[in-house]
Order: C-alpha cells, then structure tokens, then sequence
C-alpha cells in the first residue's frame, strides 16, 4: 500500500481504505462507540458551485460512522465479524469550501444484539495554519459495553459550524 496519510490513533479498518487516505482523513480520537475525524476541503472535492459535493460529506461521515461501528482493536471471538451500515440518513445544512476543515464527531446512541444507531455530526471552520487538534471541544465517549448516549458539547465548544448531520443504523454481520 502506498504510505497514508492518516494520523493520530490508528485503526484497522483504515490499513487498505484508498478512500479514506485519497481524503486525507486524519483520525482524532477513537473509542468504544465514537470517533472524531477531520480532513482538509481540497479543489476536486467541489461541486460544480464551488462548495463541498455532497458525495465527500457523505463520505467523510460514512468514515466516521464506519470508525465508530467497529472496535479498534477486536476481542478475542470477534475476528469473523465487522459491522456495517444496514441504512444511513445525510442533511446537509450548510454549504462548506475549499480550505476549510471538516471535523466529524460520530457517537452511538444504541446498541442491541446485532444492530446499532449512530449521529455523526459535521463541522466546518476555516483552516488555521498549524494549528493542533483541541481534544476539549470533544464530546465525552459513551463507556465501553454502554448503551446510553454521549454528551452533546455545548454550542461554543463544537468544532465549527454544523454543516450537516449523518444517522447510520448499523448490523454486526460474519466476514467474508
């Protein structure tokens, strides 16, 4: 594989995603149930109007949404199954631009047996030139094993404007 591009806390789902590392996509945080992710708009990530296509939002939230799903590193019996989205539901709320950085925040707020629900939000802010990721706008992890929901961060500690808000339903399925 070519060299990626991926940062941060890695996870093995990320080891062959092109997709993924063609984004750019930088990994923040992960744990049991939540990811964070950002990425920087490039000029072949816009639509014909000069804003984000609505394909790479969709993409990046999908990444997210994928990171929370799947366990970073899997328990002992785990190894035969991956979980994968069984619907998602994308609005978009806002126009994003080039320059500007995406951060994806993705939460689960169910799990029973096979099946899962996630919110992932989406955040854009102008780019600030090395500027370090800031873990404190961050929304608390849901436990491990937890079924209840993360926090929301308040409005001033949110990465960004909202630019658009992902639900995914998740199903646990066997490998191939």
């Amino acid at each position: 594989m070519a060299e990626t591009t991926l940062s941060g806390p890695t996870h093995q789902i990320l080891e062959n995603d092109y997709a993924s590392e063609w984004m750019g996509i930088e990994v923040l945080a992960i744990s049991d149930g939540h990811a964070t992710i950002r990425m920087t708009l490039r000029q072949e990530m816009l639509n014909g109007f000069g804003m984000a296509h609505g394909g790479m939002i969709f993409a990046f939230g999908d990444t997210a949404f994928a990171l929370a799903c799947n366990p970073a590193v899997q328990a002992p019996g785990e190894e035969n199954s991956i979980t994968v989205a069984s619907g998602v539901d994308i609005n978009f709320l806002k126009p994003a631009f080039r320059g500007q950085v995406l951060t994806a925040v993705a939460d689960r707020r169910s799990s029973a047996g096979r099946s899962g629900l996630y919110d992932i939000q989406i955040f854009a802010t102008d780019a600030q030139p090395d500027a370090a990721p800031s873990p404190a706008g961050q929304p608390t992890p849901a436990q491990p094993g937890s079924a209840q929901p993360s926090s929301i961060p308040p409005r001033s500690a949110q990465p960004g404007e909202l630019i658009a808000e992902f639900r995914g339903r998740s199903r646990t399925i066997p490998k191939k």
